[in-house]
């Protein structure tokens, strides 16, 4: 069994390695091989990861939401796939993280506007013709309506 090295500096030249090797220290309890601060940072990270797919997938729904409603002469199944795909990433998503539900309201609100100007963009109408407040509820988002 080869010596381990510091696990600060291997955080800095190896992570997949560090990982291999934090995850062998915490399986045999040895917590003084533990590198605590990265450790921290690292599952702080995933957990904004997974709010950060979440805002991004809420944003994905509503372009296209805003696209359906306001365009729907040119609906194309290229829309309708990208939403129903979303809606399953997102039920998924909140499947394995259930506690991303309660954020749901606020990434629709910060995340609408976002969605308002590129759903002008994609469609080439005025921003002004979407509305300025999300119409759309969280039921509407997920499809639970």
């Amino acid at each position: 069994m080869r010596e381990p090295k510091a696990a600060p500096a291997l955080y800095g030249t190896d992570f997949v390695l560090w990982l291999d090797e934090q995850g062998r220290a915490l399986r045999s309890r040895r917590l003084s091989d533990l590198d605590v601060p990265n450790i921290i940072e690292e599952i702080e990270a995933l957990a904004g990861d997974q709010r950060r797919e979440l805002g991004s997938r809420i944003r994905v729904v509503l372009t296209h939401l805003l696209k359906l409603s306001y365009q729907p002469a040119k609906k194309t199944r290229s829309w309708r796939v990208t939403l129903l795909t979303q809606r399953d990433e997102l039920a998924q998503l909140l499947e394995q993280s259930p506690s991303l539900r309660r954020l749901i309201p606020e990434a629709i609100q910060r995340n609408y506007p976002r969605a308002r100007r590129a759903a002008a963009v994609e469609t080439g109408l005025s921003l002004e013709r979407f509305p300025l407040d999300c119409p759309y509820s969280v039921a509407n988002v997920l499809d639970e309506a």
